[in-house]
């Protein structure tokens, strides 16, 4: 089979996993759902996926995947470096969000059944995430705006300072709406910031953090 084909197959099956995690959630989902919503046959997910915990852990595979796309898009701007640290770490934490608040009713059940994979994955994530805000932290101290330690342990502080926010971490009954949430990430992005900017005498501080 072409690689073209497999790759679109692969994405119809990730699509429809998708839509089927919204209407019935994680544990109601079978592998003949997925294959009646793509219209194969349930042997071909098995000729792409092993198993229907590798079909969702796939999916959010392709959500972080989407994630970093646009964290290197706001990474490449023209904003300084602290407003581009800004925006990337709402950015991580809102795309989570609009990408599974479809189905937070059946978040829970998903989490519970999918932690030992995601956890297994999540290292991977965090690894290529702080990477990304390793080099905007480094643009900034080049530049004279951002003074820290070590880059990478720094790039890990910010993430794992918005962690807690992120639906994967949070019970549905958490999550709350999203501008609860996007107002809880801004408060944390930015008192963070503000401990890494280098502030010049007599220099306010950027408005856009304050």
């Amino acid at each position: 089979m072409p690689t073209a084909i497999r790759e679109e197959i692969r994405d119809a099956i990730l699509d429809a996993t998708e839509r089927l995690l919204a209407r019935y959630g994680y544990r109601k989902m079978t592998i003949e759902d997925i294959a009646r919503e793509v219209g194969v046959g349930k042997g071909t997910i098995y000729l792409h996926f092993p198993s229907k915990e590798e079909v969702v852990l796939c999916h959010v595979d392709r959500i972080v995947y989407r994630l970093k796309v646009r964290l290197r898009t706001i990474a490449t701007s023209d904003a300084t470096a602290a407003v581009r640290l800004r925006s990337m770490l709402l950015t991580r934490v809102l795309l989570r969000f609009d990408s599974v608040q479809h189905y937070t009713q059946n978040l829970n059940d998903l989490l519970a059944a999918l932690r030992p994979g995601l956890l297994a994955r999540r290292a991977r994530y965090y690894d290529e995430e702080a990477q990304i805000f390793a080099d905007v932290l480094n643009q900034g101290r080049d530049a004279g705006e951002l003074d820290f330690g070590d880059t990478l342990s720094t790039a890990y502080a910010l993430l794992h300072a918005t962690n807690a926010l992120l639906p994967y971490n949070l019970t549905t009954m958490e999550l709350g709406e999203r501008e609860e949430v996007e107002e809880k990430t801004a408060a944390v992005a930015d008192l963070l910031l503000h401990g890494l900017q280098r502030l010049k005498p007599n220099v306010a501080a950027d408005p856009g953090l304050t």
